[in-house]
């Protein structure tokens, strides 16, 4: 069933990336052993899951909302999504937009900068069909410096 999870990628043995799950989804994604979920949406979208913190705590995961304005995301924005990972990274995490453009930005930097992996390696597949704006390509463009993660 996580297959059928719009724009669905298992990125890493421990995390998975998706766009917004729906109610059904996400007793799927507690099924497949997932402690955490995070979302990076806004909640005011109109495709958002309303009650969607509820929901995932009572299936028994955790529950981390980081709302990303898709035009304006923020460096603190970014370096508190990292830290997060670091400190859950061998559990099973779930992250989550609307389409999975924002998770596929933001786990690009969290593998590269705090994972030490290679750009190659941590590049989702959601780049071969989404092409960031120039918003987005600035944020690509932080350092680990810019984002705070070398303080």
């Amino acid at each position: 069933m996580l297959n059928s999870i719009k724009n669905f990628i298992q990125l890493t043995p421990e995390f998975a990336t998706s766009g917004q799950p729906t109610a059904d989804e996400f007793t799927a994604i507690a099924a497949a052993g997932f402690r955490h979920v995070i979302n990076l949406a806004m909640p005011d979208h109109p495709q958002a899951l309303v009650h969607e913190g509820a929901l995932v705590t009572s299936l028994g995961m955790n529950y981390i909302h980081i709302p990303v304005a898709f035009d304006q995301p923020r460096k603190d924005q970014l370096r508190m999504f990292c830290q997060v990972l670091q400190f859950i990274r061998h559990e099973k995490v779930f992250v989550h937009c609307i389409m999975n453009y924002r998770v596929s930005a933001f786990m690009f930097h969290y593998l590269t900068k705090v994972e030490h992996r290679s750009e190659r390696a941590a590049r989702s597949p959601m780049f071969e069909q989404w092409h960031p704006d120039e918003v987005w390509k600035e944020l690509l463009s932080w350092s680990a410096e810019d984002i705070g993660l070398n303080q």
